[in-house]
């Protein structure tokens, strides 16, 4: 009889490649995955894994048994699911992770509301950039992640997702109260060709889609400083280090010395929450998903167009699944 837990093991080895990779994602030491390594290869009789410079590789037993694994393993957490929806209970533990300006501006009273709600709910919460989040989910580190992507480059969903809308973004440029152009009604990003950006780190979603847009537009951007969050490029902003991208959700309070102006091609970003098909009937998934649209439905817009776009944007749930 082959152990579920050894199959988990198995899977989360092909999954992240290696053995501190699968460690990590299960939250148990290396040894540990060693170990039961070896007794699923005593329980089936077969090598799983050869030796590959200083890490290991799946053999073709292996490969095929992890194939399985992920079809039990995905079965085990649909049972599962229907058994919390058959009970009805929000409960056990619930792993969610959020880009940081969403981290900052959704989480706060999200889970606290699911916390007051349903007390028998944990909640286990960090920041991730998209993709790292998309990841997690796929790989069954998380539960949920809070995702995003721009108006005009989305963010591509593996095949097996759920998810649902939480809000429309919109963004404007930042720049220093003393800047040529703080005093406009709107800007045109043509506009800023000669000033320096402050932007995100090299090879991040957002980072990549400032590049494409200012290129599409025939601007060859230049690049003074990078920062994760949001409110760090503010500060380098205030400073006169340059401009940035200051979406709405999470920017609050401005810092002194910094005017955000509407850009002319109203540039947005969809903010979404994702989550395993499989898992799609559990009462804490929908719970969070309620929750972080009502902390959604809380945020301040400009104006009451805004408003009644992410009205209408909350009103349907889409799938991306297999």
């Amino acid at each position: 009889m082959l152990n579920l837990e050894r199959l988990r093991t198995l899977d989360a080895l092909a999954r992240h490649g290696s053995v501190s990779g699968a460690a990590a994602g299960l939250h148990i030491t290396t040894s540990a995955v060693s170990q039961q390594m070896a007794k699923l290869e005593r329980e089936a009789g077969q090598r799983l894994l050869a030796k590959n410079g200083r890490g290991v590789r799946l053999t073709d037993a292996g490969r095929l048994l992890a194939e399985h694994a992920a079809r039990i393993l995905s079965q085990v957490e649909l049972a599962q699911a229907d058994l919390e929806a058959q009970r009805g209970q929000v409960a056990g533990e619930l792993r969610l992770s959020a880009f940081p300006t969403a981290a900052r501006g959704l989480f706060p009273a999200a889970l606290a509301g699911l916390r007051a709600e349903h007390p028998a709910l944990r909640l286990r919460s960090c920041e991730l950039e998209p993709e790292r989040g998309i990841s997690g989910v796929v790989r069954g580190d998380l539960d949920l992640a809070v995702v995003l992507d721009w108006y005009n480059k989305p963010m591509p969903l593996p095949d097996g997702l759920v998810k649902a809308p939480l809000l429309d973004d919109p963004a404007d440029v930042a720049m220093p109260a003393g800047h040529r152009l703080a005093g406009r009604d709107e800007v045109d990003l043509a506009e800023f060709a000669e000033d320096e950006w402050i932007t995100w780190g090299e090879g991040e979603f957002c980072h990549e889609w400032l590049m494409f847009t200012l290129r599409s537009r025939g601007i060859e951007p230049i690049v003074g400083h990078r920062a994760a969050e949001t409110h760090t490029q503010l500060g380098l902003v205030a400073a006169g280090l340059g401009v940035c991208i200051a979406p709405l959700l999470g920017r609050h309070p401005m810092p002194d010395g910094v005017v955000t102006v509407p850009l002319r091609q109203r540039v947005r970003r969809h903010v979404y929450v994702v989550w395993r098909a499989d898992a799609d009937r559990r009462p804490s998934i929908r719970a969070a998903v309620e929750a972080l649209r009502a902390a959604a439905g809380r945020r301040p817009y400009r104006d009451a167009s805004l408003r009644k776009s992410q009205e209408t944007t909350l009103s349907g749930v889409s799938r991306s699944q297999a």
